[in-house]
């Protein structure tokens, strides 16, 4: 009974690639806001799969399949290539070639990051920019950016992929564990209630939700900082 619930939790994760499958389809309909739920959807599963992983035991249960590899394949289209279908289909990147190579870069630099052998560190951070692009994609929405400002900040983060910093992994970083959870708890709640508001947002929400992203990035370098090398042990912190 162990092994079947071993394999429940990959099927679980799988359920992302259906997920993808209903963003993409509802993006060229232009039902952008449901894309948005559906970014909810896959956010929850990505963040809730690991720990019923490691709570069934599934490399020991199921030796044989590869979870991490499946959630990786999930994670790519779910969390950068979908996003890029929604943003250049609903008209928030330029049209044409211009608009194909803005949609592409991120896509290829999250290849790059999705591969590399330190993506994820020793001590269970993000290095580089972790391809966020579905919170990206949110905030053009919430935010209607132009098709120049879209443009600029996918740009500006495809460099970031490739700059060293080490940012939080809310359910794996060890420090400030539940602080680091409870917050990124309180995002996905924010991120729905945004959504549902669409698109005559309350300031408050906005303003809230920007306040974690200014505290994930400023966190994430502190600890950067903090704990030196990117791929070394993590220090041992002799605080509660």
């Amino acid at each position: 009974m162990e092994r079947v619930w071993a394999w429940l939790v990959h099927a679980y994760t799988a359920t992302g690639v259906v997920l993808a499958l209903l963003m993409v389809h509802f993006a060229y309909q232009g039902e952008v806001r449901t894309v948005l739920w559906l970014f909810l959807a896959a956010m929850f599963v990505d963040g809730t799969d690991g720990m019923l992983a490691r709570r069934w035991r599934v490399k020991e249960l199921a030796p044989e399949f590869d979870g991490a590899l499946l959630d990786n394949i999930v994670d790519y289209i779910t969390y950068a290539f979908a996003p890029m279908v929604l943003l250049w289909e609903t008209g928030y990147l330029p049209d044409g070639v211009w608009g194909g190579f803005v949609a592409a870069a991120p896509l290829v630099a999250s290849c790059y990051q999705f591969c590399r052998a330190d993506a994820k560190t020793d001590d269970h951070f993000f290095l580089g920019f972790p391809s966020y692009w579905n919170i990206v994609a949110f905030y053009v929405v919430v935010f209607t950016l132009g098709e120049v400002a879209t443009t600029a900040v996918l740009l500006a983060l495809v460099v970031l992929v490739f700059v060293p910093v080490k940012y939080i992994y809310p359910s794996r970083t060890e420090k400030l564990w539940y602080t680091n959870m409870t917050l990124a708890s309180l995002f996905l709640v924010l991120f729905g209630a945004i959504t549902s508001q669409l698109p005559d947002v309350p300031v408050v929400l906005t303003g809230l939700s920007l306040a974690y992203l200014a505290y994930y990035v400023a966190v994430s370098i502190w600890l950067t900082v903090r704990t030196g090398n990117p791929v070394a042990a993590p220090a041992v912190d002799p605080a509660p």
